[in-house]
């Protein structure tokens, strides 16, 4: 019965929160690219939380959804609990927020990790925090998008940012090979190209000048080879990436 409620509840304020956070979308700036991403702090199912200084020197995903006992955010949570350990290998941590308050969020990991079972997931203990937003001032320093995600590097700026239709579950495949792509692109200064796997070959940077152009085109061959003088790409092993060091549990 107590599952009921909450659901209902739950339900009820998805509408509302993603109500607001679609006029909060229209009327607030959104956060850029490579600035310093809001701070904020608040609790959450693990205790409070006080962002981005509990996480210096880690990099961040924050996944907004728009709220509890909801099927689409019920399966990307469940997701991320299991691949949260692949996330934590790659030093990185991952915070989960809706308009819900501490009871419902309660309510709704008990929910799944009693009741349901997904993909063979059963009884998962979901070990990331979901942060209690409910006045909606974080939803607003992000910009107001109810399934925004970000991704924060380990000196507090915004890497990514993505939007998802809230009928569209997000796919974390993809998220953590763009975790990756970024590490590799700041552990070698290279870019990573079109559906880049680790492992694969990556981009050098435009050259700069006419010089750099045709040293690349005498040592093409040896550590790099160019398909047209602006398109250079360079071999680079898996174990060439550079390993994230984990940290160790707060």
């Amino acid at each position: 019965m107590l599952f009921w409620l909450l659901g209902a509840v739950g339900t009820l304020a998805a509408g509302t929160w993603a109500e607001e956070a679609a006029k909060l979308s229209e009327t607030n700036r959104s956060v850029t690219l490579l600035e310093e991403a809001p701070a904020f702090t608040a609790e959450s199912t693990q205790g409070k939380i006080n962002f981005p200084k509990d996480y210096k020197g880690k990099w961040v995903i924050l996944f907004f959804y728009p709220a509890d006992f909801l099927p689409v955010p019920a399966t990307e949570v469940l997701t991320l609990a299991a691949m949260n350990p692949e996330f934590r290998a790659l030093n990185c941590e991952v915070l989960g927020l809706s308009g819900d308050g501490l009871s419902a969020h309660l309510g709704w990991l008990r929910s799944l990790q009693e009741k349901v079972v997904y993909k063979n997931m059963r009884g998962v203990n979901v070990n990331i925090p979901l942060i209690d937003d409910i006045r909606q001032e974080i939803l607003k320093k992000f910009g107001g998008g109810a399934n925004g995600l970000f991704v924060v590097d380990p000196k507090g700026r915004i890497r990514a940012a993505l939007s998802y239709p809230p009928a569209v579950g997000r796919n974390f495949m993809e998220i953590k090979r763009m975790l990756v792509a970024l590490q590799t692109a700041d552990g070698y200064t290279i870019n990573t190209p079109a559906d880049w796997q680790p492992g694969e070959d990556v981009l050098l940077p435009l050259p700069a000048t006419l010089g750099t152009a045709r040293e690349r085109s005498d040592a093409a061959g040896k550590d790099y080879y160019n398909l047209d003088w602006y398109l250079s790409l360079k071999k680079l092993g898996k174990d060439s990436i550079p390993p994230a060091p984990i940290k160790k549990e707060r």
